[in-house]
This record gives structure tokens, sequence and C-alpha cells, in this order.
């Protein structure tokens, strides 16, 4: 009896650990499938909604082009020529090529952000280098962001109509595309940066990251950067891999070749601000992405006393707080004060004064805050602090001293007022000498 008992607490000890591997194994699946986060893996998306930023354009009466845009419903799919729409609306159906915009996406779907568009050659006809292009073929864009800013991605979209344009120019005679039109594509090229947008500080090198793939050998690539300053372009590099000729620096040519474009900054002053323009032309195909360039340093904040400053009552002490270093130039100071151990309402003071922001030579700013402090007795124990706000700091910066005021030295008042008595007293004597030796000389003659 006991035997079989003792049997049936085996069996049901090895019916729990099965339990126990079965539920692991499907939990360690379910994870592999969709991710840690519960999200499936954007490396493989099967569709994403993308609005349709579609075009009107026509020839006004005076001649001039005219652009109405139309936000519609829409998706991208990823699949194999011939697969059914996924969804009732537009859909443009991505099918395989050397180019896969998936593998260079990050985060989860939530996360992203697509907008398809018409994209115009500007009248260029000419054959895509691939099977099974056409002279005919239209393109559009599909362009993902990042809702965090950790980066943009354009792909240009092939599609061969049934019929070709009639010979005009491309944006005069869009293609129509019905609300629940398939369009199947092929992607040629894609252009991303993963550096949207970069603050750094001064006397730093950064790296502006810029990459491109395209769908067959050999493309006739042109690289290019250019700074945009206050309205202004200027060229900082440029590269074709026609001539294999280049012109400026800050890219690597020999990684060109594997579609790395990105650009090195020489140690960046005031003068790096701006917004850097890589682009990439692959005829008839140009796209490009402008990234922003911002410098930022955080304020050094000190005051002219110690953690304590002792103060005879009667007496005063200019106090001065000191922001240094920081940039751009927007910066904030304030004076306040609160009794020893902290109060909700803290008193800001009224009687501050500033200086003018001075500009150092590195490019940065400094700017310091004031104020004549005149104590009471009733002010011994409060602690002064300085506030210094700025955009590159994610919380204020605090300064403080406690103060203490003491009375004057009676002892130190007694010996001043006896010394002057004597002194006094002296100065009384010595004249009331003089005087009788003046009198006395009169009375001899």
């Amino acid at each position: 009896m006991f035997a079989w008992r003792f049997l049936e607490m085996r069996m049901v000890v090895l019916r729990t650990r099965i339990d126990i591997m079965f539920w692991t194994f499907c939990l360690t699946l379910a994870l592999l499938c969709f991710g840690v986060n519960g999200t499936k893996s954007v490396h493989d998306l099967k569709w994403l909604p993308c609005q349709f930023v579609d075009e009107e354009v026509s020839i006004n009466e005076e001649g001039h082009t005219e652009t109405k845009y139309i936000h519609r419903e829409a998706v991208i799919q990823f699949g194999n020529v011939g697969d059914s729409p996924l969804h009732p609306t537009i859909t443009f159906l991505i099918t395989a090529s050397k180019v896969d915009m998936r593998r260079y996406l990050e985060g989860d779907e939530d996360t992203l952000h697509c907008e398809t568009r018409r994209y115009s050659t500007g009248g260029i006809v000419m054959r895509w280098p691939i099977t099974g292009a056409q002279d005919h073929d239209v393109w559009f864009t599909c362009t993902i962001r990042h809702t965090q800013g950790l980066f943009v991605i354009t792909t240009f979209l092939r599609h061969t109509p049934t019929a070709s344009a009639g010979g005009q120019v491309d944006y005069l005679q869009w293609i129509t595309v019905n609300d629940r039109d398939l369009l199947t594509t092929s992607a040629a090229m894609v252009v991303l940066t993963r550096t949207p947008s970069v603050e750094v500080g001064f006397l730093k090198e950064p790296i502006l990251h810029c990459q491109f793939a395209v769908d067959h050998k050999l493309p006739n690539a042109t690289v290019e950067w250019r700074l945009q300053r206050h309205g202004e372009r200027s060229k900082l590099f440029s590269y074709s891999s026609r001539t294999g000729k280049s012109e400026g620096s800050g890219v690597a040519v020999k990684a060109i070749a594997a579609g790395n474009a990105s650009f090195k900054l020489l140690p960046t002053k005031k003068l790096s601000e701006g917004t850097y323009i890589c682009s990439v032309m692959v005829p008839p195909l140009y796209g490009s992405h402008d990234i922003s360039l911002s410098l930022s340093e955080q304020p050094r904040v000190s005051l002219n006393v110690g953690s304590t400053l002792s103060i005879t009552l009667g007496t005063d002490q200019k106090l001065i707080c000191d922001a240094e270093g920081y940039y751009p130039l927007d910066v904030n100071i304030e004076w306040y004060r609160e009794p020893f151990g902290g109060s909700p309402t803290p008193l800001f003071l009224k009687n501050v004064l500033y200086s003018s922001h001075r500009l150092n030579q590195d490019g940065t700013y400094s700017l310091s805050a004031f104020f004549l402090l005149q104590p009471s007795m009733e002010d011994s124990g409060y602690k002064y602090t300085c506030r210094v706000s700025h955009k590159s700091l994610l919380t204020p910066i605090r300064k403080s001293f406690n103060l203490i005021v003491t009375e004057p030295d009676s002892t130190m008042w007694y010996i001043k007022v006896i010394g002057f008595i004597i002194l006094m007293v002296v100065i009384l004597y010595y004249a009331l000498r003089y005087l009788t030796r003046q009198n006395a000389a009169k009375k001899r003659f």
C-alpha cells in the first residue's frame, strides 16, 4: 500500500514538471515570436498604417503650377506579387527586392509614423536599371519616422502602371489612385539617418549619420553634404561614383561604396550650428535628409561666499551668484530665501541686479546676479539660495548658504569709548598747558 502511494506521488511530481516545462516552452516561443514587450518585431512587419498624401496639380490662369494636398487613408503591405490586400483601403504592396526597409527599423510599431507621397522625376524619363523596369514606371516615396527621433528613413517605391502618362510631365498627369486600389511596388532605394537631431557641446567631433542602399550593383550615385545657416547654403563635401572624384572632407570615400555616407565634423564651435543636408542622387531619384545640429553647454554656478555666512548686525555684504560658460544665451538666475529646514513658499528677492551677458572667448556666455544684504537679527537662520535654470539642464542648479547674524561685541564698544575719552583728556591737558604758557609769557611783557 505504501509503495502504491509513493508511486502516485512520483507520478504527480512528474506531471507537474512536465506542465512547467510545457508552459516555459510556450512562453519562450511567444517571446521569440512577439518580442519581450509583447509586440511583434518590426523586422517581421506584414503591414503598417501609412497615410497617403495625394496631390492634385493644376496650372492657374497666370500659368503657375498650383498643388492641392489630400490626406488619404492607406497602408503599406509587405509580400509577393499577386498577394491580396489585408485591408479595404489604398494598399502599397512592397514586394521582395535587394532593398528591404524593415531591416533598418527600430522600436515598436506604435513608435513608427509612416507617410507615402507621389514622387516626381522632374520630367526625366529613363528606365531604372533592373529587370522588369519600364520607361513609364511611376514613383512613390515612403518615409518612416521614429516618434522619439531615433531615425528617419525614406524608401523609393517603383510602380509599373498599365499605361504610360502620354509623354507629359509626371506631376501634370498623375496616375489615378482609387480608395481601395492595390499598387504593386518594389523598393528601389532607401536613404536614412539615425541622427535627425544632434545636440553637443563645444569642441566635440560628432558624426552625422547618413546611409543609403540601392537594389542594383554599381549605381551611378552622387553624394553631397551641405550646411544651411541663416538661409545660405554652403557645400561641405561631394562625391561622384561615375568620375570617382570628391571635393571637401568629412566623409570616408571608401565607405560610400558600402552605402555609408556619414559626415564627421571638425571640433564644434558657434559657427557649426545649423542644418546639415545629406543628399544621395541615383538618377532619376534624389533623396535627402536634414540633420539639425545645435550646441549646448551647462552653466557653472558659484557664490562669492561659503556655505555659512556670519555677519555682524549693522554691517552689509554684497552677494554675487555667477553662472559661467553656458550656451545658448538664455539663462535665468533667481535669488530666494527660506527658513532653515526648507519652506513650501520661498520668498524671492526683488532687489536683485544683473550684469550684462559676457561673451567668453570660446563662444559661451556668463552672467552675474547680485544684491546687497543688510540683515536684521530676524534674518539669522535663513537659508539664501541662488537658482539657475538653462535649457541644457534637466533640473535647475542651486547654490545656498546659511546666514548667521551676530550682535556687535559690547566689550569692544566700551574699549572704543574709553579710548576716545582718554584721547580727549590728553588733548585737553596739552591744550590747557599751552594756554597757561601763553598767559605767563604775556604777563612778563
